[in-house]
């Protein structure tokens, strides 16, 4: 029976944010005896060389950019290029496999390429969807999906939710047209998949996911935040292993920060893709300056930084870094509170490993994850935006850090923080809420 066991195909949609969830899931599934292939983008796997000796096998498909993505003239001609090339080559994977010892069972495909269900149904194959932001955000996009692209205020389901609250497709109609066709697609085929798999964890969003699940198959297999960081079940599992930055800076990074006092820093990073505008960093700046901080400033946007800024950093007290190995940081000691963009894997690891935020969300999903992380999970402050300039300003940065520090809220945060960090490790833990879900999934795969 050892050659049964179930061999799962992954596709990622080719972005670090999309490919480190699917990646997670991968190990997670190891641990369970089913085998896994990662299907990586020529160009990604180029730009990551991979490890082959890592617990993954990792295999590349075409998305017909293999120079990269920067040669496609639209959005809307990659993902047609990327149905076409990705079909094919998806194809050719299994083929490849059908004679080994454990052929593949089932495609795990990023929710972005909802034409994978359709190549895995033409092999006879399971085929489920991975969705890589929260339900909350699911159940709104499918809610405008049924509704040719609106969502009407109030929603009945989520009475909550304010215009500023909902991502920013939905609260600035026409922008960004083909980003938004793109999320709207996830739902053409997604009631016809086997499972409908979700990065969260059921405790976190127990009332949305019962709302996707009045209309799909939906299982939480989250938060896909490395095992040593949490259930500690799976010891090789202690980072995330596909980088598309360069990781230089992160011995440096934790020996600086374990020079400074319990709670003191403050932890700024905007993820992998936001950026900001010359004035918003200027503000930003000016705010964390009141602070001892870490941020980080991607290389690209570091031009943007005030003049003379990083020449005048006391870098005993403050850093400024391209990249930082963030699970470290958030688990660090030293770290008092997270400003973040909200961005959905930095909002998950926020949660999983107990750090309070401050949030200051850019576009897409963040708007929808800001809300929850102050009104709903109570975990953190949200920056107001000034009216008229349309960015934070640097008081209202400075009042919103305080709050979380040291404010008359900030032990409530810490507790709740707590909590949910509690939570998620209970729900990867044997028994618990994500487990049985895997294993749901392993049993389905096991029996294609």
């Amino acid at each position: 029976m050892e050659n049964k066991r179930g061999h799962v195909l992954a596709v990622p949609y080719p972005a670090q944010g999309h490919i480190t969830p699917i990646h997670q899931f991968c190990k997670r599934l190891i641990s369970k005896r089913l085998e896994t292939t990662l299907a990586l983008t020529t160009f990604i796997f180029n730009s990551i060389k991979p490890n082959s000796s890592g617990p993954v096998s990792i295999a590349t498909i075409s998305d017909g950019y293999d120079q990269g993505f920067d040669s496609s003239s639209s959005i809307h001609d990659y993902v047609q290029s990327f149905k076409t090339c990705g079909s094919k080559t998806i194809a050719d994977i299994i083929r490849k496999h059908e004679t080994s010892d454990n052929p593949i069972t089932c495609i795990v495909y990023d929710s972005f390429l909802p034409w994978a269900l359709d190549v895995a149904r033409e092999f006879g194959l399971a085929a489920t969807p991975f969705f890589t932001q929260s339900c909350a955000v699911d159940y709104a996009y499918y809610l405008s999906y049924i509704n040719d692209g609106i969502l009407k205020l109030p929603v009945e389901e989520m009475p909550f939710l304010e215009l500023q609250d909902l991502p920013s497709f939905l609260s600035a109609p026409g922008s960004y047209p083909a980003y938004f066709e793109m999320v709207l697609q996830q739902f053409t085929n997604f009631q016809k998949a086997d499972f409908v798999l979700v990065n969260t964890f059921q405790e976190l969003e127990l009332h949305e996911k019962e709302l996707l699940a009045k209309v799909c198959p939906v299982l939480t297999i989250g938060p896909t935040v490395p095992s040593m960081y949490l259930d500690q079940m799976i010891k090789s599992d202690t980072e995330y292993d596909l980088n598309l930055f360069d990781t230089k800076d992160a011995a440096f990074c934790n020996s600086w920060l374990n020079t400074r006092p319990q709670g003191s820093v403050v932890y700024v990073a905007f993820g992998s893709i936001a950026k900001l505008n010359n004035v918003q960093m200027e503000e930003l700046a000016s705010a964390v300056s009141n602070f001892s901080f870490l941020w980080v400033v991607r290389g690209s946007e570091e031009e943007k930084l005030p003049s003379g800024f990083l020449e005048t950093l006391d870098k005993d007290k403050s850093l400024v870094l391209k990249w930082s190995p963030q699970l470290d940081v958030l688990s660090n000691k030293a770290i008092g509170c997270f400003l973040t963009h909200c961005g959905w894997n930095s909002t998950l690891e926020a949660l999983a490993i107990g750090v309070p935020m401050v949030a200051m969300p850019q576009w897409i999903d963040q708007p929808m994850d800001a809300k929850y992380i102050q009104d709903v999970w109570k975990v953190g402050v949200r920056v107001k935006i000034d009216n008229e300039s349309g960015i934070a300003k640097r008081e209202e940065i400075e009042f919103s850090i305080r709050e979380v520090m040291e404010g008359e809220k900030s032990e409530e945060m810490k507790e709740n923080a707590k909590k949910w960090r509690d939570l998620a490790v209970m729900s990867l833990s044997e028994g618990g809420s994500t487990d049985i879900n895997i294993d749901k999934f392993v049993s389905k795969v096991q029996s294609k």
